[in-house]
């Protein structure tokens, strides 16, 4: 009887209209008598969980808690797919990453796309970027790309340099990541110059880097990022003794998918309690760097009386594990790697509320119209967030409840070796493999704040680190999940698409490389482990490319 309570549970949870369903997309145009400017700062890698209790409390964050404070805070924000590029094409175009193909770091929208900054401007705003945009094709390391491509071949090899930790022993050194800082400087400096004087709104956009890990050169030749690089300024305002430890599967029962994450990402060696730690505290202090840089633009609207006038949105790509899941980085599903920061607040937004709805990155593209009063189009994947955050939307039901009760999160690119696709609702997050029937999918019981909700079953209300795969366990409330996955996305096809379009990309790589392939390939990220066997790696792309469908890898053999 419980298991069919809860199957019907999430069954009416997930009767809402698909995106671009019957029926016109509405907004909240005319909120603002005058069209209000708009600030967004968008950071990389920030776990979102520290947004709210009880994470919140390992790190001072006082410009986040400010937001919080004289806005509203999204707690169940999402990527909609957890890597730089992708993520970043979804949150500029509106729409899911299947939709344009963004499969990878190199693979992101054409550069003539049309943004939702490009639409404001033309309805008279006055637009402004800097930092870190990355939401095109073309760009990211080459060793970057051919990881993402050769997914598939039947090999394991180590990809990065072990993740570690770097201090700058000065408790007066505060500006560490001196590029954002230069960008953080150039937009505070475009507002007092130029923005300050403008008749017409405008909309301000800054990228940072932080907090994502530094380049490890330690490593070697074509290093990757693998350091956790702060300084005793910002460390301090880090607790320690708020620091958890997460905890971790044996190597023999991790998800066959985690092993291959945590291995490529040099993972799999022993580490001590202590630079566990210490990675994660250096993590969080970097995030406290972020938050100054953030605070500086806040700030600076303030002096220039431009903060009343002006609706500021503080996001990011996407999480950091931080070594939860025995891992950093992202490219997972899990709560540390998907789940996003989500801010806004400004004139008419409703002030520290907290909203508990399911919402992704897509969201972001019709808020920004809905602020300029541009009619939505009805192609796009997100919906606007202004119904969710207003104070002068109706507290009607065909308001509140446009948008839909789930998010869609995919991913396709390096360090992960079958593409992933997220569900997530209100009670369940569900992520399914590959064509759906060569990798076990996953299960985990969810809350509307971001942890496991408190039901009668034991394994779900005590399984905050997301270990105990569920899917198992409740057939029927797994296949109701991936029927509606399937209703949204027709996955085991665009999984196929994907593993296509790695072959040719990398056949027309090995072709532009011509005769130095060989020296190319094994001088890569992974060259520590390539350059022991050379001959048998190349051999297991070449049958990788001769094999018409996903070959079966032996995911312990290297």
């Amino acid at each position: 009887m419980l298991v069919l309570w809860v199957s019907v549970v999430a069954a009416t949870a997930l009767a809402a209209p698909d995106p671009g369903a019957g029926g016109q997309r509405r907004g909240a145009a005319g909120v603002w008598p005058v069209a209000p400017n708009v600030v967004l700062v968008a950071s990389d890698s920030f776990d979102g969980r520290l947004t709210f209790y009880p994470e919140s409390q390992v790190v001072k964050l006082p410009f986040i808690n400010f937001m919080k404070a004289h806005g509203t805070s999204f707690l169940n924000a999402y990527t909609n797919s957890p890597i730089c590029c992708p993520s970043r094409a979804a949150m500029w175009s509106g729409l899911f990453t299947h939709l344009t193909e963004s499969w990878n770091n190199f693979k992101g929208l054409d550069p003539n796309y049309t943004t939702w900054m490009d639409i404001m401007q033309k309805h008279g705003y006055q637009t402004q970027k800097f930092g870190k945009l990355d939401y095109t094709s073309g760009h990211h390391s080459i060793s970057n790309r051919v990881e993402a491509w050769t997914r598939d071949v039947a090999f394991l090899l180590r990809q990065e340099g072990r993740p570690m930790v770097n201090l700058i022993p000065k408790k007066t050194k505060v500006r560490i990541m001196e590029e954002d800082w230069k960008n953080t400087d150039r937009a505070v400096n475009w507002l007092r110059k130029e923005a300050s004087n403008y008749t017409q709104p405008f909309v301000l956009y800054l990228g940072l880097n932080l907090p994502h890990p530094y380049p490890s050169p330690s490593s070697g030749e074509n290093f990757g990022s693998s350091t956790f690089h702060t300084s005793l300024y910002w460390l301090k305002k880090v607790s320690y003794d708020a620091i958890k430890i997460p905890k971790w599967l044996p190597l023999s029962e991790m998800h066959p998918v985690d092993y291959y994450s945590s291995y490529t990402k040099n993972c799999t060696g022993k580490f001590t309690e202590k630079e566990i730690k210490n990675i994660r505290a250096f993590y969080y202090a970097m995030c406290a760097e972020t938050d100054a840089m953030l605070g500086e633009i806040i700030l600076a609207l303030h002096q220039l009386d431009l903060l009343q006038k002006t609706i500021v949105i503080y996001t990011s790509d996407h999480g950091e594990l931080a070594m939860e899941h025995r891992q950093f980085y992202k490219m997972s599903m899990y709560e540390a790697s998907a789940h996003v920061p989500l801010l806004i607040m400004g004139p008419r937004i409703k002030a520290n509320l907290q909203v508990s709805n399911v919402v992704s990155l897509v969201d972001i593209y019709p808020t920004m119209l809905d602020i300029a009063g541009v009619p939505l189009p009805q192609n796009l994947s997100g919906y606007s967030l202004l119904p969710l955050s207003s104070e002068t939307v109706k507290n009607e039901p065909e308001f509140r409840n446009l948008h839909p009760p789930w998010i869609l999160s995919e991913f396709h690119g390096c360090n992960v070796n079958a593409s992933t696709y997220m569900l997530r609702t209100n009670q369940w997050k569900y992520i399914a493999y590959s064509d759906g029937t060569s990798v076990l999918p996953q299960l985990f019981g969810q809350s509307t704040n971001g942890c496991p909700f408190e039901v009668k079953l034991l394994y779900l209300s005590s399984d905050p680190d997301e270990l105990t795969n569920i899917a198992t366990k409740f057939p029927e409330i797994t296949y109701s999940l991936d029927q509606k996955l399937r209703s949204i996305i027709n996955y085991p096809k665009v999984s196929a698409s994907v593993h296509q379009y790695n072959k040719e990309e990398f056949l027309k790589w090995r072709r532009s490389v011509g005769q130095n392939y060989s020296n190319v390939i094994g001088n890569l990220r992974w060259h520590q482990d390539w350059l022991k066997k050379p001959r048998k790696y190349e051999s297991a792309i070449d049958q990788w490319l001769n094999t018409h469908s996903n070959p079966k890898k032996n995911l312990n053999k290297s």
